[in-house]
């Protein structure tokens, strides 16, 4: 793209995309077919139409990223998307506009993050993890595969499962969905029991 700049060191493979005005850090790695500067996905209801919102930031890199094949990191509406120093992006994942990925994170394939999400340092998400837009996911947090992060996170938070829930939480409610079968049996036992004793009493 125009105005783009490559750092020193980067590797581009085959079918990459960059960008106007994108930045990209030295020792990068950007794999193949992936996007850096897609256009952000903003829309206003006008006059009975969606109006496109123009998206006229860029996305920066810093140093030692990698960027997966076929992954996209959208520019943002204002300013900067960032991806962190020595983060580790998989295959297949959509990054939103205004996002910011501190350093040393590491998101495994098909995650995807809503626009103006702030993930801290050293975050693993797992594969297929879904988080919405304008939360803060503290440092060190740690996010299950499949997890549906609908709120912010404290460092070193770990959650897992839709909504994602404290990891500890989350198997208890597990172990408890595994009982409902054998409970409901007993519940439907204690109600006729309860019918018999009530026809007994007024019988007599």
């Amino acid at each position: 793209g125009r105005y783009a700049k490559i750092d020193d060191g980067t590797h581009v493979f085959q079918r990459v995309v960059i960008g106007d005005f994108c930045e990209v850090g030295p020792r990068n790695r950007l794999l193949h077919g992936c996007i850096l500067g897609a256009d952000g996905y903003g829309y206003q209801f006008h006059q009975g139409a969606h109006q496109r919102v123009p998206q006229i930031g860029n996305v920066v890199t810093e140093a030692d990223v990698d960027v997966g094949a076929n992954t996209t990191i959208d520019r943002a509406r204002f300013g900067s998307t960032v991806i962190g120093a020595g983060t580790k992006i998989d295959n297949q994942v959509q990054i939103a506009h205004n996002v910011r990925i501190g350093r040393h994170c590491l998101i495994v394939a098909q995650v995807g993050i809503g626009g103006s999400t702030e993930l801290g340092d050293g975050v693993v998400v797992g594969g297929q993890v879904g988080m919405v837009g304008h939360i803060k996911i503290g440092s060190g947090a740690m996010m299950a595969g499949g997890a549906v992060v609908t709120r912010s996170l404290e460092p070193k938070e770990t959650v897992r499962g839709n909504p994602a829930e404290p990891m500890m939480l989350f198997n208890r409610i597990a172990v408890l969905q595994r009982r409902l079968p054998s409970l409901f049996k007993r519940f439907d036992q204690l109600e006729k029991s309860v019918e018999s004793l009530v026809e007994r009493g007024t019988s007599e």
